[in-house]
């Protein structure tokens, strides 16, 4: 299962491009060695309202919370955030985190929906994180055109983890894993 990774408002990155890749190719590792380079960071840009701000220090609170374990207050705290900022799709998309994380699909597929269609050329960041979000929860369910189509966006927009879906999901690829398993499998039955 992979780890999930909420956006935090404040994350700064303190890995060097050398790091990052070495790790993409660690968590990614159907992707060619030359997708391993990272590209320039998705940002998000938001206009700074009294709603905005307030709704910004409740994510942050629910993401510290969500992170120790408490998933209910986290929860919560994003509830009322959305309340304060109903229009900000970063809060949908790490609100499906959440549900993901209490295996309530059907509620974060609706958030990762609603994320979707709230982004703007200024939400790239949590656009990007929602199209792989809602891709794996189609390949959870079985819908894998429909995964496809959202790792194709996400991939479009810089996503290494959507290429690598998209790989897995290639017929062609999974059909190469299959073959090339089973003969690492014979070569390591001959040495035995």
């Amino acid at each position: 299962m992979r780890c999930l990774a909420l956006i935090h408002p404040t994350n700064m990155s303190v890995l060097s491009s050398h790091d990052k890749a070495v790790l993409a190719c660690v968590f990614n590792p159907n992707l060619p060695i030359e997708d391993a380079e990272i590209d320039v960071e998705l940002q998000d840009q938001e206009e700074e309202t009294a709603n905005t701000i307030s709704s910004k220090k409740m994510e942050i609170q629910a993401v510290t919370m969500v992170e120790k374990g408490n998933f209910t207050e986290g929860l919560n705290m994003l509830n009322r955030a959305v309340e304060t900022a109903p229009n900000r799709p970063s809060l949908y998309n790490n609100r499906a985190y959440v549900y993901q994380y209490l295996r309530r699909f059907e509620d974060a597929f609706n958030d990762l929906t609603i994320a979707i269609e709230l982004c703007t050329n200024q939400h790239q960041k949590t656009l990007c994180q929602a199209y792989c979000q809602r891709g794996i929860l189609h390949k959870r369910a079985g819908r894998k055109e429909l995964a496809k189509a959202d790792f194709d966006k996400a991939s479009a927009l810089g996503s290494k983890f959507a290429k690598s879906q998209l790989v897995e999901l290639n017929p062609y690829a999974a059909l190469c894993n299959q073959m090339l398993r089973h003969v690492i499998d014979i070569l390591k039955e001959n040495r035995s």
